[in-house]
């Protein structure tokens, strides 16, 4: 008798019955080999806490945003302080530059579009059932890099000024530049000279990889 290998187990987090449904349809479509269990479906946040009030736990939650009564930001928060070792893929419409950069800080390990493939749903959750990373190619290209160590830095980088390092944490947050120049005691125009001079210093082109870089190279700490 074979021993059957552990299966993963993932839930999911969607207000929609439907796309839980066509999610579902997605997963066991890529999965002949049926590695992976659907332990629970949720409706929201306050759903997800109730059905995580005892074990057997997810391996992998597949969380959307915009959810009434508790949000997906607020679920994943929640999740990092109470089960920090469930793994989070985002599956989302919603991938703003803002969304993407304050799911990051809160250590999702994957971003997807709602638009998704069978292939991409199952190679999301190979990559991160393995311990990485899986972010769509919108949510960005540029994040890929980042997360798979591609991009290369100026040597300029390793001189940063008091100042710049300063404004690479606050971009780090859900700050606007206007917030972040009025937390700096600085003019706007003063924090888009930053912003283009660490574009330029870091080898990246959107706040999304500049917080990325500041990250990952330990300027800041989340």
């Amino acid at each position: 008798m074979k021993n059957a290998s552990k299966k993963i187990n993932i839930a999911l987090v969607d207000d929609h019955n439907l796309f839980r449904k066509g999610l579902i349809k997605l997963i066991n479509m890529g999965d002949p080999q049926q590695k992976y269990h659907i332990l629970f479906e949720a409706e929201n946040g306050n759903d997800l806490k109730e059905k995580m009030m005892q074990p057997p736990f997810p391996d992998i939650i597949l969380m959307d945003i915009d959810m009434p009564d508790m949000d997906g930001y607020e679920a994943v928060d929640w999740l990092q302080r109470t089960h920090p070792t469930v793994k989070v893929l985002v599956v989302s419409m919603v991938e703003s530059e803002n969304a993407i950069l304050r799911m990051l800080r809160l250590g999702v390990k994957g971003y997807l579009s709602k638009d998704i493939e069978v292939e991409d749903m199952n190679r999301a959750l190979e990559a991160i059932a393995s311990n990485g990373f899986y972010y769509s190619e919108i949510a960005t290209e540029v994040l890929n890099q980042n997360l798979m160590g591609n991009i290369k830095p100026n040597p300029a980088s390793l001189y940063l000024s008091e100042n710049e390092r300063e404004f690479l944490k606050l971009a780090t947050t859900e700050m606007t530049y206007q917030q972040i120049a009025d937390k700096m005691n600085l003019s706007p125009k003063t924090i888009d000279g930053y912003r283009e001079a660490l574009f330029q210093k870091l080898n990246v082109k959107t706040r999304v990889t500049m917080a990325m870089y500041a990250v990952k190279h330990g300027i800041v700490q989340l």
